[in-house]
């Protein structure tokens, strides 16, 4: 069976719903996916993330994992240019993986992925909040 037999999307993205920049950047992603070749789940959804056993969380929680049609893992920003490749905007991204600059730009992510409530206040005005209950934050602005 191939990947439209099965109405599979290409790229199911498993990102951090507390993290308003993350959060922005899906809602763009959804978007620019006229196709319906990505899922986006919430890592922070512990009720949709029982059907994805095959997914540690607290590494979903490290690094942006992303997991193609065929059950591939795709991590950090091989993730982020799956998914922008998958709504047909993977030039924008396309450069991050050149030989060179891929080095540099891994580093880069996994120090944004450390600090993305962080940075995210510095560039949304929001912030994580610290009142979370029932797997749901609400964002505080600044």
């Amino acid at each position: 069976m191939t990947q439209s037999t099965l109405n599979l999307p290409a790229l199911t993205l498993f990102y951090d719903g507390f993290c308003p920049l993350c959060v922005n950047e899906m809602a763009t992603l959804t978007k620019l996916d006229r196709s319906g070749n990505l899922q986006l789940v919430d890592i922070q959804n512990a009720d949709l993330m029982q059907n994805f056993p095959q997914i540690d969380i607290e590494n979903a929680g490290r690094i942006l994992t992303g997991q193609t049609a065929d059950g591939q893992l795709v991590l950090g920003l091989d993730a982020t240019h799956a998914a922008w490749s998958a709504v047909g905007k993977g030039h924008r991204t396309a450069w991050l993986r050149w030989p060179v600059i891929r080095f540099f730009a891994d580093k880069a992510y996994l120090w944004f992925a450390a600090n993305r409530y962080r940075v995210s206040y510095w560039l949304t005005g929001k912030s994580r909040s610290d009142n979370c209950s029932s797997g749901y934050c609400e964002t505080k602005q600044k």
